[in-house]
């Protein structure tokens, strides 16, 4: 009895819950490819994002030296934050991803003009993980050829829903 409990337990703690994710980058960018990569944060940042304090619109992702390395990404400090701390709310923080997905990443952005884009972060089996996208940028038309289509699909849900 005691052992099933614990479980139920462990399985609400390691299921994806999404702390943010970034609209905004799915409207301005074609998202090509997805990646899920780690990301490096300190104590009073992981409180933070427990709180739901971060934003992701402004972030983006560039490479140097061979590393990922997140940039605009906003995690405003809690006022319970300890004294000692002097929390920067936009460092720049550290991508954690394989070396094969960093030289696809790289081969991509340096060939091919692409960029990346932080699209979600979500919580998975107790760590943080950040959804970052290989993305090239949309133009004005392709924006308003989007969200027609959008606005046609959500007219075409409704006359099916209601006949």
């Amino acid at each position: 009895m005691r052992a099933m409990a614990k479980k139920a337990n462990n399985d609400k703690k390691s299921g994806n819950s999404t702390i943010a994710q970034n609209k905004k980058a799915r409207h301005d960018f074609f998202i090509e490819d997805r990646f899920e990569a780690g990301i490096v944060l300190q104590g009073w940042e992981v409180k933070s994002l427990r709180e739901g304090k971060v934003n992701l619109t402004e972030s983006y992702v560039f490479i140097k030296n061979g590393e990922a390395w997140v940039s605009g990404l906003q995690i405003s400090p809690l006022l319970s934050a300890s004294t000692h701390i002097h929390p920067e709310p936009t460092r720049v923080r550290k991508l954690l991803l394989h070396r094969s997905e960093l030289s696809k990443l790289i081969g991509q952005v340096e060939r091919k003009g692409y960029t990346i884009v932080a699209l979600a972060m979500y919580w998975k089996h107790g760590y943080v993980k950040m959804d970052i996208g290989l993305a090239k940028g949309k133009a004005d038309h392709d924006k308003r050829a989007s969200s027609k289509d959008q606005d046609w699909k959500r007219e075409k849900q409704r006359v099916l829903k209601h006949g």
